[in-house]
Order: C-alpha cells, then structure tokens, then sequence
C-alpha cells in the first residue's frame, strides 16, 4: 500500500509555529484583544504528527471521500471552531444564531471551541483523515492556507450547491475565487482577516501616514515602526507597497521585498516585529504607526480616540477563515445547511456585529445596521466596493517555497 509522506517542518516553520502561538494570531481574540491563547492546553506535540510518516494514504480523488449521509435520520452537526468566534448572549451560556437555527431547522448543533491553531489542529485531525476515518466533526473552519492544503490532499468533500443557495448567491466578489479553491467548490469563507497600517496620531504628532513606504522610510518614524511576525502579511504588505501582486509574486520579489525591510532593521527604522501585543505599543505611543489586523483596529478605535487606520492606495492582504466539511463525516447535508445559514443576511449580521471581523456576506449592511449601525458603515467590517477592489490575497506556496521563504523571514525578523 502506498503511503502517505506528510510535508515535513523545517526548523524555521516550526519556530514561525512557535511565534504564532506566543504572540501571532494563535493568540489573538475574535472578540476581544487577546484571543484565547493556547496556555498551558495548547502544546507543541502536535507537531509531532505533522512531521511523521507511514500512515496509509486516505487518497487524493477529487472531491473527497464521502460516507454515508446521517443527516436525514440524525438531526445533529458537529461544528469545530475557533475560540471567541461566535456571538453569545449576555449569560455567555448561549449562542443566539445557533439557537435560531436549531429552532428552524430541528438539526441541533454540537459546538465546539477546539481550534486555537491550525498547525496544531491539523495535527489533531490528521491521523484519521490520512487513515480514512471520520473525526467527529461535521464543519471545521480553518485559515485559507491550511483549507488549501486539505484540498489538495483530497481530505474534504465538495459541497452540493443545492444546499447552498445563499451563499452561492451572496459571498463577496472579493472571497469567490482564491486560488487554492477556484470556485469555492469545497469551502465558504466564515471571515475574512484584512491587515492594514494602523497608527496612534498623538504620537505622530502631525506626520503622515498613508503608506507601508511612509512606514519604513520616513526619518521622523525611526523607531517607531512596528510590523507584524507573520510571515504572509508582513511580506505581502510589502510586495504590495512595491507594486508586486502577492498572488503572483517570484523568488526575485520575494527577495527584494526582504531586503527592502532588512535594510529598514538595519537602519533602526523598525523598533520590532510583533504579534497581537502590537495593540499596547500602539496605544501608549511607543508606536506611532504599524501593521495590524483591522478585527483588533476596530476594537482600539473604540477604546482610544487617537487610534486610526489607513488603507494604502497599493492596497491592503485579505485571508479568511473558511468551512470545510471533513471526509466521512456523517452529518454532509447538515452542515451545508448551517453554512448556508449564516449567509442568510440576518444571522450573519447578528455575527458580524459580535465578532467585528470581516463580514463575507453581500447585502448585510441593511440588517446590520438595524444591530449597530457603527459597524454597518465600519469599512473594516463591511468593506465597500472600493475598498473591495484594493484587498489581495497571498498565493498558496509549495512545501519547497514555504520552507525558503520562513528561513529568509526568521532570519530578517530574528525569530
């Protein structure tokens, strides 16, 4: 029997692992400024699994492997997500959107919040889906790079776009088409994450800011600069600025993009690179400006009243966090009905106006605004068509890119 041969995790992936779960976005909140971190119930062990080998290959055909659909006689769906990603009610017991669709429906929803990193997630579920097997879960929702690399694999099914008719009909032009799944014939977006450049204006005091150049070549800003430890934004951030698309970006401007930010560390221009604790130098001033994730943006502009943000006229990175139903899992058409529910405008208002990232869905801004009409015109959560056209995204890398590209990046950031 043929067997399956994991990717392997260079020294430099698995220290970019490390940071994320220090202080990337493995430890950001969804809702507050501090997600969920992995503490002391989120190890390393899972890497484990990542870099292991001899497990019998589950296939690659397309589409997936189905099992048998419960759904019909189980009125149930197990549905894996990530911590402080859902809206709840004042007791913190409930989950209204939940509720709602239990009660439309009849099809109740096990919840689960056990998603606190991808690497470590995978390593999880990989056993049983490279075996086969069913995981338990129905939906899981995982980060554009790592949905792609399930996709590939060939361990998530294809969606039947009967189940699906709102979001078909109303996912975002800017989420319909990524490149790792053409179509979305096998995922929908559950949020997006934009990173953009934030900045404290006291402690610019007068100094404009309006671009990632502005950021890493303004002398007034010598060490008051801050840009983030993942690899992806940072650096798309910066092909970007440089007039490269980071979808289609080569080794060359890869390469250029480092040295373009190698010389602004030299230079003392860069005071550090950081996670989500981004958020204190930013308040305090010991930054003046930075790269950030608008879902945190959006939660200092209501704290600080001289927090801001800027999207560059170069344009500003989108991921998403996207649902994906695992092969074998019992419960198929269930948990296409519940994606397809939260694109049903309502429910993903009553989301977005929880969580305050990225809403996906077209058409929300009306419910929304009858919620919190603060977040309806908030472009950071419901972008216009014109900020729209400004977000991109950062092309799918093979094992060999991904492992070149974190050693030139944990060498630049010093990790």
């Amino acid at each position: 029997m043929k067997q399956y041969e994991p990717d392997r995790l260079s020294p430099a992936q698995v220290a970019a692992i490390r940071r994320s779960f220090r202080n990337g976005r493995a430890a950001l909140t969804r809702r507050s400024l501090l997600r969920a971190s992995a503490g002391g119930a989120v190890t390393l062990g899972g890497l484990g699994a990542l870099s292991g080998c001899g497990i019998p290959a589950a296939g690659k055909t397309t589409g997936g492997t189905s099992a048998e659909d419960h759904s019909a006689k189980e009125k149930t769906v197990n549905f894996s997500n990530w911590t402080e990603y859902m809206d709840v009610d004042d007791s913190g017991k409930h989950h209204p959107t939940l509720d709602a669709f239990t009660k439309r429906t009849g099809i109740s929803v096990k919840y689960t919040e056990d998603i606190n990193d991808n690497n470590e997630f995978f390593g999880k579920i990989k056993p049983q889906l490279a075996a086969g097997q069913d995981t338990g879960r129905d939906l899981i929702v995982l980060t554009d790079w790592l949905a792609g690399r399930l996709i590939r694999l060939g361990w998530v099914q294809q969606l039947d776009a009967a189940n699906l008719p709102h979001a078909y009909a109303n996912l975002s032009q800017q989420f319909r088409s990524p490149d790792w799944d053409p179509g979305r014939a096998y995922s929908y977006p559950w949020q997006g994450i934009s990173t953009v450049i934030a900045y404290n204006k006291k402690a610019l005091n007068g100094v404009e800011v309006k671009s990632v150049s502005d950021l890493l070549d303004n002398p007034k800003l010598k060490g008051r600069v801050g840009f983030l430890t993942e690899m992806r934004d940072t650096m798309g951030m910066t092909l970007l600025d440089m007039g490269k698309d980071p979808a289609k970006f080569t080794d060359d401007d890869y390469d250029a993009a480092v040295a373009r930010l190698q010389k602004a560390v030299d230079g003392g221009q860069i005071r550090r690179f950081t996670g989500n604790d981004y958020t204190s130098d930013l308040t305090s001033g010991d930054f003046a400006a930075c790269l950030a994730w608008a879902g945190d943006v959006v939660q200092l502009k209501a704290d600080s009243p001289d927090v801001d943000f800027v999207i560059p006229d170069s344009g500003y990175l989108t991921s998403s966090d996207n649902m994906l139903i695992p092969n074998k899992a019992r419960h198929k058409t269930n948990a296409e009905r519940l994606m397809d529910y939260y694109y049903e405008p309502q429910p993903a208002a009553q989301l977005a106006a929880y969580i305050n990232y990225v809403c996906p869905v077209d058409g929300v801004k009306d419910a929304l605004a009858k919620i919190d009409k603060e977040a309806a015109d908030n472009p950071l959560i419901i972008p216009d068509k014109a900020m729209q056209a400004k977000s991109h995204s950062f092309r799918s890398l093979s094992a060999e890119e991904e492992t070149a590209y974190e050693a030139k990046f944990a060498k630049l950031t010093g990790a």
